[in-house]
């Protein structure tokens, strides 16, 4: 492992290669059409937590999810009580306003609310996007926060203190799509264990670059 003075921002070819896979996420404006039936034709905006309503259904959480994700949980809520057998596309409009967001995603894994993956809509931090999966559980560990990113071709670690972070001992480190974030215990964090226990987090992160390459 090497050690670094700062965790790398993704390059243009990282962005390129990263996933094309889009997200729902806040203020996103969406096309509904449930086949034969025009009544349920629809023209949606997410609200700021990604969330809409829909007839006969009601409220749906949008956020972090793609369009076919949700397409698929429209029909099975539909399915059987209101249509027999529902068909759905859900799609992205075109962007004809400032109100269209789409976005890739942050994982945040570990000793959160709500693990999973999230969107990324403008500029967001390690602070915003664990706020994001809900924030922490009781056994979480503010001073173990670890981001994963991979910058052309090489994995790094960023090791971070939050209590240091909220405190202002340190800058609040910008969070990129395709970023891991892990809360606490998990196999992960594990594997820098012994560097963990050797690092003074209160003033400075730890960024350290794996070594690890990955060709796929």
């Amino acid at each position: 492992m090497t050690l670094l003075d700062a965790l790398p921002q993704p390059t243009s070819r990282d962005a390129q290669q990263a996933t094309r896979q889009t997200f729902v996420g806040s203020f996103t404006e969406l096309s509904v059409d449930v086949y034969g039936i025009p009544d349920l034709q629809r023209e949606i905006l997410t609200d700021g937590e990604g969330k809409f309503s829909f007839p006969l259904i009601g409220t749906l959480d949008g956020a972090g999810k793609s369009p076919t994700q949700l397409a698929g949980e429209i029909e099975d809520r539909l399915r059987g009580r209101f249509v027999r057998d529902p068909q759905v596309t859900v799609n992205f409009k075109a962007a004809t306003s400032p109100l269209h967001l789409l976005s890739q995603a942050v994982t945040v894994d570990g000793q959160v609310q709500r693990p999973g993956q999230y969107p990324l809509v403008g500029r967001q931090t390690l602070m915003r996007a664990v706020s994001l999966a809900g924030g922490l559980t009781e056994l979480a560990k503010r001073d173990d926060v670890l981001v994963f990113r991979k910058v052309e071709n090489q994995q790094y670690v960023g090791i971070y203190n939050l209590q240091a972070i909220r405190r202002g001992n340190y800058a609040d480190p910008e969070i990129f799509p395709n970023d891991v974030i892990v809360v606490g215990d998990s196999s992960q964090r594990r594997l820098f264990e012994d560097v963990i226990k050797a690092a003074t987090l209160l003033s400075t992160p730890l960024i350290v670059l794996t070594n690890l390459t990955n060709n796929n």
